[in-house]
C-alpha cells in the first residue's frame, strides 16, 4: 500500500484536535481539514478525500447532520467516514453506523489505533477499486469493456451537446475471424485480439480519445472534439498500423489480421442509438468494399 498517495479530511471545531490528529497522520497522508461541518463537506466535495475522520459534537452542525449529508452526495456517499467522539454508550454507535459511518475512534487518542482503523478502511477502499476497475476492464485485452465504454459515451455525449462540439466514432470488426480462429485455433485467436488491442492502445496519442472491446471481435473507438475528416484520419492510421502488424504465432506462421471500420461523426441532433447504428452501417459498406477498408457513413 502506497501511504503517500492517499489523503484524510479532519472535520472538526476543535483546533487541539486537529493538531493531535495531524501529528499522528501527517507522516503517512496528505491532511486536510475544516473546522465545522458546512466546511467539512465543502472540503470533501473539492478534495474527495480517501477517508473522513468527523467529529460528531460540533457546535454549527453536528456529526450525524454531516455524515447524512455527504452519504446522501452522488459525489461523496462512497467515501468511509470514521467518527472521532468522547460520547460512549451503544446507542450513539448504533446511530452512526446506521447513518452510514464506517468506524468509530474514541478520545483521547491512541496513535496505534488511530492509525490501524484509518489503515483499515484504506485497504478496503483500495480492494474496492480494484473490484471496480476490474469489473469496467476486458480480462483479455486490457482495453475497457463495454460498460465502461457506455459510461464514457453518456459521459461525452452530453459534453457534445451541452458545448456543441463535434464527436465521432470508429466500428472496428477484424475481418474473416472466424477462419482465423478456425485456421490457427483459438489460443492464436486470442494472441491476434491482444495485439490488435496494443495496436489501437498505441495510435491513439489524445488524452480523450477511448478505445474500448465491444465484443467478439469488434472494437470500439470514440473521438471526442473530432470531425469527420479527422475521424477519417485515425481510422486510416489505424487501418493501417494492424495492417502492418505481426502477430506473434508459437508454432506455426499465422496470416496477419486486417480490420474493417466505419466511420460516423454527430452532425444533427441524432440519438445515441442512431449514432451507433450508423457507424455500424458504414462498417458494413467496408466490408462489402472488400474489407481492410476505413468507410465513412453517407459517403
Amino acid at each position: 500500500m502506497n501511504n503517500s498517495r492517499n489523503s484524510v479530511l479532519i472535520i472538526d471545531d476543535q483546533e487541539t484536535t486537529i493538531a493531535v490528529l495531524r501529528k499522528i497522520l501527517d507522516s503517512e497522508y496528505i491532511i486536510y481539514t475544516a473546522e465545522s461541518g458546512t466546511k467539512g463537506i465543502a472540503a470533501a466535495e473539492e478534495y474527495m478525500p480517501d477517508v473522513i475522520l468527523l467529529d460528531i459534537l460540533m457546535m454549527e452542525m453536528d456529526g450525524f447532520t454531516v455524515i447524512s449529508a455527504l452519504k446522501n452526495s452522488e459525489k461523496t456517499k462512497n467515501i468511509p467516514v470514521i467518527f472521532i467522539t468522547s460520547l460512549m454508550g451503544d446507542d450513539n454507535e448504533a446511530k452512526g453506523l446506521a447513518l452510514g459511518a464506517a468506524d468509530y475512534i474514541t478520545k483521547p487518542f491512541t496513535p496505534v489505533v488511530v492509525k490501524l482503523r484509518i489503515g483499515n478502511q484504506i485497504r478496503l477502499l483500495e480492494q474496492l477499486r480494484t473490484i471496480e476497475r476490474l469489473s469496467m476492464m476486458d480480462q483479455l485485452t486490457d482495453l475497457p469493456n463495454r460498460r465502461c465504454f457506455d459510461e464514457r459515451f453518456s459521459f461525452e455525449w452530453l459534453r457534445s451537446s451541452r458545448e456543441k462540439t463535434p464527436i465521432s466514432i470508429l466500428l472496428i470488426d477484424l475481418d474473416l475471424f472466424k477462419k482465423y480462429n478456425d485456421s490457427f485455433g483459438h489460443q492464436q485467436g486470442d494472441t491476434a485480439l491482444k495485439t490488435i488491442a496494443k495496436v489501437f492502445s498505441g495510435t491513439l496519442r489524445r488524452p480523450g480519445d477511448f478505445a474500448a472491446r465491444w465484443g467478439g471481435e469488434e472494437f470500439v473507438i470514440l473521438l471526442p472534439l473530432t470531425d469527420s475528416s479527422g475521424a477519417m484520419e485515425i481510422g486510416e492510421q489505424v487501418r493501417k498500423n494492424v495492417e502492418d502488424t505481426v502477430i506473434p504465432c508459437c508454432d506455426k506462421g499465422a496470416e496477419k489480421i486486417t480490420i474493417s471500420i466505419g466511420v460516423y461523426t454527430r452532425l444533427d441532433d441524432c440519438s445515441k442509438e442512431d449514432f451507433i447504428l450508423r457507424a455500424d452501417k458504414a462498417l458494413y459498406n467496408a466490408k462489402n468494399a472488400g474489407r481492410n477498408a476505413v468507410r465513412l457513413f453517407g459517403v
